[in-house]
């Protein structure tokens, strides 16, 4: 189990800014392996310790935060994204780059957020569950963001163990997608994210 982050941890803004540029490419490497599309406009970007590191910190620099309040309010909102062991937490992206196209379709995919399975090995699919935080969807569409959470059953620990395939989709009527079986090396960055 990841632990959470806690304000000790927490660079001060003055020193993140002088690493803030290789930080980010270290994140990036990070978030390459932990990437993964459904169909060309849907996509889960899963989040570690130290993903949700980098998200705190770039809050707290953008915003020019260091008062303790503050730095408490980005701890409470982000430490659980971070995966307990039993599951993987994602960043659910839906990505049109023309605006009026991506408004229509935000209305055509209304509560797609509870449409994104996942099957380890021969295992049954499961659902995410979304946005435990807040809802983010109206009641005529959905938003672009959410936050999901993939609770694996033991036999999914197991199979994840034993080097099972992974694989997630979207059954939206919408945007009906069979993903592909993730590549090795996703599955093994997912991998890490569960207890032993």
């Amino acid at each position: 189990m990841m632990a959470p982050i806690q304000a000790s941890e927490l660079l001060s803004l003055k020193m993140y800014a002088e690493q803030r540029s290789d930080y980010r490419k270290k994140i990036l490497a990070i978030k390459k392996v932990r990437r993964v599309p459904i169909g060309d406009h849907l996509s889960l970007l899963f989040e570690n310790r130290e993903t949700i590191y980098y998200q705190i910190m770039e809050i707290l620099y953008v915003e020019g935060t260091e008062n303790v309040a503050g730095i408490d309010d980005e701890l409470i909102a982000y430490n659980p994204l971070i995966p307990d062991g039993d599951n993987w937490k994602a960043t659910m992206l839906i990505e049109y780059t023309d605006s009026a196209e991506r408004k229509v379709q935000l209305e055509n995919l209304h509560a797609i957020e509870n449409k994104i399975w996942c099957r380890v090995g021969d295992n049954p699919q499961f659902y995410a569950i979304a946005d435990e935080d807040m809802s983010r969807a109206s009641a005529d569409k959905t938003s672009a963001v959410h936050f999901l959470r993939f609770q694996l059953s033991a036999d999914d620990m197991s199979s994840m163990r034993a080097g099972g395939r992974v694989q997630f989709g979207c059954s939206h009527p919408h945007y009906h997608i069979e993903g592909g079986v993730i590549d090795e090396t996703i599955r093994t960055s997912l991998r890490a994210d569960l207890a032993d």
